[in-house]
């Protein structure tokens, strides 16, 4: 694959882990140098230049929560959570969209991490044990429940997602949700269920999705997916019988592409288009990748 470019991957700011448990190194880092990830919400805030915008730690409320992203130079970088849930929807608006066609790709990635630890803190007040209030822990990478007879240790949620290239005789297995925009389809999708392997995932969701069996399946990568805290697991497998039936309870519709429907599809959607059988995914996401992916295999 030529370059590739995941979307959300390759903060330029070093996590800094050793920092997290240090809380001497943690509060030395607190000085008029530090810099605050300014957000709306969930939102990023842009400068005119369409950067990340930065502020100091003295913009943060009083009884805001910060939490510790990790360090640029020698300089500590912080995002708030605040005590009042943050506005917007956790899934992604058309700020973010914005975002990810403007934002440079590291800074992109320093928003999708922040906004992912500051939804899950505004969402993990409470301890599931017990249901005592929780504090802050290792810079904002852990939340401690206070009660002394619980003190349950809760992390930041990561939920995998499989997402998967299905072929059958050169061609792709693709379906769309009553969601996307008028003919766009996309790559299958679905939640890894607890006691399942990815290759297991993958099948289970596409013969639920479209009733095809599938084998070999293969990984083939990755991506952060900060809407709220996915890790989108980009996979391709072969299908032996192409008779789709679609549970329309998940998708509005599913159908098998040829190569040169995919290339037509990924050249228009570089102009904004649909190309003449389906719209493509935008290449923000994985699913983008996949097409491309799997048209210069040849």
């Amino acid at each position: 694959m030529s370059a590739p470019v995941i979307a959300f991957s390759g903060s330029h700011i070093d996590r800094a882990d050793h920092i997290r448990n240090d809380p001497q190194g943690l509060a030395a880092l607190k000085t008029w140098q530090a810099r605050l990830l300014r957000l709306d919400g969930l939102d990023p805030a842009l400068t005119a230049e369409n950067m990340l915008e930065w502020g100091s730690l003295a913009d943060a409320a009083p009884d805001s929560e910060l939490v510790f992203l990790g360090l640029d130079g020698d300089r500590g970088c912080f995002a708030e959570v605040r005590t009042s849930y943050p506005s917007g929807s956790p899934h992604a608006g058309p700020a973010s969209w914005h975002a990810m066609a403007v934002l440079e790709a590291g800074e992109l990635a320093t928003y999708g991490g922040a906004r992912s630890l500051v939804s899950w803190h505004a969402r993990h007040r409470f301890c599931a044990v017990c249901g005592s209030p929780t504090a802050l822990a290792k810079g904002g990478w852990q939340r401690t429940c206070v009660s002394e007879t619980c003190k349950a240790e809760h992390f930041p949620r990561v939920d995998p997602v499989t997402i998967m290239l299905v072929e059958h005789a050169g061609q792709i297995l693709l379906g769309r949700q009553p969601r996307f925009p008028v003919g766009r389809y996309s790559a299958l999708a679905g939640f890894v269920e607890p006691g399942e392997t990815i290759e297991e995932a993958v099948a289970r969701e596409v013969f639920e999705e479209a009733g095809v069996r599938v084998r070999d399946v293969t990984y083939i990568a990755s991506q952060p997916w900060p809407f709220p805290s996915s890790l989108m697991l980009g996979c391709h497998a072969h299908a032996d019988d192409p008779a789709i039936t679609v549970d329309i309870t998940e998708l509005e519709d599913a159908r098998w592409f040829s190569r040169e429907d995919a290339i037509d599809a990924l050249e228009a959607v570089a102009h904004g288009e649909n190309g003449r059988a389906f719209g493509a995914p935008p290449p923000t996401a994985i699913a983008h990748l996949l097409l491309r992916w799997w048209v210069e295999r040849g």
